[in-house]
């Protein structure tokens, strides 16, 4: 698919079939991910990939919505601040931003391979570490679910680019 289709086709699936994610495609994603830049190319980034079948009700812990159980597999994108890169000037940790852009690598290759991810951020970040049996040194960033969409793309509403961009000052 070529990019600019690729990120236009890209969409938060709230409904999911219940098809298993094969290992190659899994793989797959989880490797354009590890390729994500990352401030001073640090990779201060864990994922936590949970197959859902048998741990729904724990799994919901994490955020209460059905359909974030209904995919096979949950992603848990999750950063180490110890080992993030550190601007000087202002003590800047980039471990939030690294999340981000690797998350975003993961979602745009799930699209590119026909599968459906949500961007969750909105989830109970005590039930998140407890779920994950995270060390005190992890902090959870973001999750997705991961599977076949069964629901369609809406309309997509985004301000103009005119509302978005400036050029040389504000």
């Amino acid at each position: 698919m070529e990019y600019s289709e690729l990120i236009a086709a890209r969409y938060s699936v709230r409904a999911y079939r219940p098809d298993p994610v094969e290992d190659e495609k899994l793989k797959t994603v989880l490797e354009a991910a590890r390729l994500a830049p990352t401030a001073a190319n640090r990779q201060p980034i864990q994922l936590i990939v949970m197959r859902t079948a048998g741990r729904e009700e724990e799994i919901k812990k994490i955020y209460r919505r059905s359909w974030f159980v209904q995919a096979p597999l949950v992603i848990a994108v999750c950063t180490i601040s110890s080992q993030a890169w550190v601007r000087e000037s202002d003590k800047f940790n980039a471990r939030l931003i690294d999340a981000a852009i690797v998350a975003d690598h993961l979602i745009l290759e799930a699209t590119n391979l026909g599968l459906g991810t949500c961007w969750i951020a909105a989830f109970n970040a005590e039930a998140a570490r407890s779920v994950l049996q995270l060390p005190d040194e992890v902090e959870p960033v973001v999750f997705t679910p991961l599977g076949y969409p069964a629901d369609q793309p809406g309309l997509k509403i985004r301000k103009s680019l005119t509302d978005l961009v400036r050029y040389e000052h504000w």
